[in-house]
């Protein structure tokens, strides 16, 4: 079976194709053919699905969980195709590290982690005009953005925990749900979409943006914070990462090469020169998307901070993460200098990841506060302008894989 989302020529109004090819060389050649790709073997799953129902509904349960030698010698074609791709990894990897989980991203106090990690992500993704036009088209974005706030967040905890990405764990599940997600949306919206205006949404140069959003803009607004990482753990971040992407379907020839800040920048760079500028509909969800952080977490327990404080304090994040001229493109106001916390806080924050850090027993109790959430006895970060407990608990329970 095959897919209707291959990668086509990309349509020459929608960037600037010399000038990005003469910046970036024949790397801008491959980026600009996937403006109008999709994930083929996830597309034919949703196609296969359609067409056989039930039975094959079952099917994929089965081998997400249990494997593709689980489902006999005549399985569904294109769902023993998924399989088969989810079960090769593109190069060796390293049991323990997926038995250890993203430590990195653990290591982070849960409402750093929501903020500089989730909040930032979705940012990025959500400066994509092809984006925002899709979610615009299925809801008001202040009707959604608190929901989507919530999914991200459950996804991003099952994704780091330790063991998550082992097969049929809940990371792991969690990955290929999202990809079918995404690729129910393109077979929805293909009828009437013009992929000359800004791209197919949902494909492989948003999946890139969003891969981007979890391991360099992360670290970026986490730096902002004045959390650090160096040279070692930003390596194991990038290794841990890309085997999410292999999970997620992105195309190997995008994050193959990045290994480190330095070649996420590059990836950014060219994703930035091949993508249309932030519009309205960019401008409308991110908005929202702030607006449902800020209140969720100034009506958590033990939050000391309004609403507006929490809000400013957010746009201080995404204004040192992503700089004054990708802010602007977002309309991300500046934040006045005699409200704005973040020197204090940087300052502050350096010195809790210190000793947070300082021996192996509190780089574990660090993870553990991640993956169990805040309670009352971690009241602990005066570092903090609002205590662990302002980060909403996510439910890390095993999803079933919804095949339709």
């Amino acid at each position: 079976m095959t897919s209707p989302h291959m990668p086509r020529k990309a349509p020459e109004h929608v960037v600037d194709l010399k000038v990005t090819h003469l910046e970036h060389g024949a790397k801008a050649d491959h980026v600009t053919s996937l403006l109008t790709a999709g994930d083929p073997l996830a597309d034919a799953v949703i196609a296969e699905l359609t067409l056989c129902g039930p039975q094959a509904r079952q099917a994929l349960d089965m081998g997400v969980r249990h494997g593709l030698a689980s489902l006999g010698p005549e399985p569904p074609a294109a769902i023993a195709a998924l399989l088969e791709q989810l079960e090769t990894a593109p190069s060796p990897l390293d049991p323990l590290m997926l038995r250890r989980g993203d430590a990195i991203s653990l290591s982070v106090p849960p409402m750093w982690f929501g903020i500089c990690s989730i909040t930032s992500a979705l940012a990025h993704t959500y400066a994509s005009p092809a984006v925002g036009r899709l979610l615009t088209r299925t809801g008001r974005p202040t009707d959604m953005a608190a929901r989507r706030l919530a999914e991200t967040g459950v996804w991003a905890r099952q994704t780091i925990r330790p063991g998550g990405l082992l097969r049929g764990g809940p990371g792991y599940v969690a990955a290929i749900e999202v990809r079918l997600q995404h690729a129910r949306m393109r077979a929805r919206m293909l009828t009437d979409w013009n992929m000359g205006v800004a791209g197919l949404p949902i494909g492989q140069l948003d999946m890139a943006r969003t891969w981007l959003g979890f391991t360099l803009n992360a670290s970026q607004a986490l730096n902002a914070v004045g959390i650090d990482i160096n040279a070692e753990e930003e390596r194991h971040l990038y290794q841990y990462w890309s085997h999410v992407a292999h999970l997620l379907g992105l195309d190997e020839g995008l994050y193959r090469d990045v290994v480190d800040h330095v070649g996420a920048r590059r990836l950014r760079d060219l994703l930035d020169a091949t993508t249309p500028a932030p519009d309205a509909n960019s401008t409308a969800l991110t908005a929202a998307m702030i607006d449902a952080q800020a209140r969720a977490m100034a009506g958590a327990p033990g939050c000391d901070l309004s609403e507006e404080q929490l809000r400013h304090l957010i746009h201080s994040v995404l204004q040192r993460a992503f700089g004054a001229e990708w802010s602007d493109r977002l309309d991300i106001p500046d934040v006045p200098a005699e409200t704005d916390l973040m020197p204090l806080i940087s300052r502050l924050n350096r010195q809790a990841r210190y000793w947070q850090t300082y021996s192996a027993a509190q780089v574990r109790q660090a993870h553990r506060r991640t993956l169990e959430g805040p309670g009352p006895e971690l009241r602990t970060a005066a570092a903090l302008p609002c205590d662990t407990s302002c980060r909403r608990t996510a439910g890390v329970d095993r999803p079933s894989v919804r095949a339709a």
